[in-house]
């Protein structure tokens, strides 16, 4: 079964940056896409990035801009840059994968961004 393990979640200021990695584990034998969503206390799951089998990509209109993912296929490893954040980024962000026909989500990474 693919398994995804995320890192580099962290506590950072605003206006700095993080980059979240996401590797996957297991067989893959059919890659839909792969992306990340994230959580905020209170409020509901929000799908913040996407990257497709075409390569296409997809941003929520919140980090148009600031935030940009991408794919490594050697490694099996999407990763989201995060530049000039913001405290209402505080959130889990969750990865997530869409192949072998099921969906599969990461246990979550933390962000803090402090004012």
């Amino acid at each position: 079964q693919v398994q995804l393990a995320e890192s580099g979640g962290g506590l950072v200021q605003a206006g700095g940056s993080l980059r979240l990695s996401c590797a996957a584990s297991g067989v893959i034998f059919r890659f839909d896409a792969m992306g990340w969503y994230r959580q905020a206390p209170g409020l509901q799951r929000e799908l913040v990035a996407s990257i497709f089998s075409s390569e296409n990509t997809y941003y929520s209109d919140s980090v148009t801009g600031r935030f940009t993912v991408s794919i490594d296929s050697a490694k099996n490893t999407v990763y989201l840059q995060m530049n000039s954040l913001k405290p209402e980024d505080t959130a889990v962000y969750y990865c997530y994968s869409d192949g072998n026909g099921s969906y599969y989500w990461g246990r979550g990474t933390q962000v803090t961004v402090s004012s």
